[in-house]
Parts: C-alpha cells; structure tokens; sequence
C-alpha cells in the first residue's frame, strides 16, 4: 500500500487547522480485471490485507452498516430538502422499500463479521504496475463485511461477475477465508453506498469545490436516476446471490 511518509516522528501533521500526510509519487494503471491472473492477484492482496484485519478492531472509526449508511444517509437527505418537489413522494417510496430489501438481505446473511477494512475499494483506487497492485484512499476505511473490499472490483452481467467473483476468491483464499454468507449482500452493499453517496455529496455542498465538481448533483435528471437506479437495485436484491 502506499503509505504516508513519517516525518518527525510522525505520519499526521497539522496547519491552520487542516490536518494533512505526505506521500510519496505512485504511478500506475487501472488494473485489466478482463484477466483472470490480475483478478488472482487482487484477491491475494486483499486477502492479505483482511487477514491483518481481523486481527484487531477499529478504536475510532465507525462500522458500515443500516444505520449510518441507509438510515441516517436518507434522513439527512429527507431533511435537508434536498429533492425537487416533484419527486419527494416517488423518492420517499423506493428509498423505504430499498432499505426494507437491504434489511432481507443482511437477515439472509445472518451474523457476518466485521473486520477492519480498505472501504471504498474500486479500480480508481487501485494503481498497477509489473509489481502489482498498489492501494490508496484508505479515507473511508472502517468495520465491515470482507465482501464490501470485493463486490467492487466486479462489472457486467450476473455471469461475468460470478466468473469475476471465482477467480478473486481463488487468490483472496490463499490467505483468507471467505464465508460466502456474505454474498448475499452484494447488492444490499451496493444499494446502501448509492444512498450514502447522495448524502455525502449534499453533506459537503457548502464546500466551494463541491458544486464545481459535481455540476450534476441536486439537478432534477440526477434524482430521477437515482430513483430508477434504487428500483434496479430492488429487483436485483431479490435475485439468488453470487455463488463462492
């Protein structure tokens, strides 16, 4: 992984009020998850890095689970106003029924671990190179489900990520075990982040770097596909899960 450099005796340092690290230059590409050999890969190291995990649990940071992620996610963002008038109703109503489906899927699941984990492990923050995978963006690191460092790295149709899903657990089992519980909260993960990403945009709106970035955001087209993309998601929460 990258790491921060220690400077001082330390890796975190603080001016005006901003705490920053420095890191060294990483280069790197998007990792070729068309290949069954980088896919390998990438589940050895986290395999690797979910093995140190597990051994001890988180003392600051928080847990990914219903509540902050869905409950608090939806109230924020019911609260704050935030959606056109037109589509408060349709809204309320997909978002109640996809936190009610996500609620079946981590009862299907029954009692999975949680270890420390990556967080937001997808191809952006994966750099490659001839030595393999190099990881950053450990800003939303937490307790979680091992499965939330994998369902990311999969793309296409339910066949493709099942293909894609085999030969990352062939490598993450080399020093991990996987308890293949978890994959029935694939799409119960992927369903909490879409609602948990709507707000931590609009948590940081104020941010002048926000609107400038994120143009799209609060405009009557982007909840209009957040409210289809919900209905996708609860058709899909009711699907067999992926197979380990």
């Amino acid at each position: 992984m990258v790491a921060p450099r220690v400077l001082n005796g330390a890796t975190l340092h603080a001016h005006a009020g901003f705490r920053f690290a420095v890191y060294p230059k990483q280069g790197g590409r998007m990792p070729e998850f068309d290949r069954a050999d980088t896919l390998q890969w990438m589940g050895r190291f986290l395999g690797r890095i979910h093995a140190v995990g597990a051994t001890a649990e988180y003392s600051q940071r928080p847990t990914l689970d219903l509540e902050s992620f869905g409950y608090a996610s939806r109230d924020f963002l019911r609260d704050g106003n935030w959606l056109p008038a037109d589509l408060v109703a349709a809204w309320d109503s997909v978002v109640e029924h996809a936190l009610q489906s996500v609620a079946h899927c981590f009862e299907r699941a029954g009692a999975v671990r949680a270890i420390r984990l990556h967080g937001d492990c997808h191809a952006g923050n994966v750099l490659w190179t001839e030595a393999g995978p190099h990881f950053v963006d450990f800003d939303d690191s937490r307790m979680g489900p091992a499965v939330q460092d994998l369902w990311m790295l999969l793309s296409g149709e339910r066949d493709e990520q099942q293909a894609q899903m085999n030969e990352i657990l062939t490598g993450y089992e080399d020093f991990m075990e996987f308890d293949p519980s978890e994959l029935h909260l694939v799409e119960a993960l992927r369903t909490l982040r879409l609602i948990h990403y709507a707000a931590w945009l609009a948590r940081r709106w104020d941010d002048p770097a926000f609107p400038v970035a994120f143009p799209w955001f609060n405009t009557q087209l982007y909840w209009q596909a957040r409210i289809l993309e919900l209905r996708e998601q609860i058709a899909l929460m009711d699907e067999p899960p992926l197979v380990a």
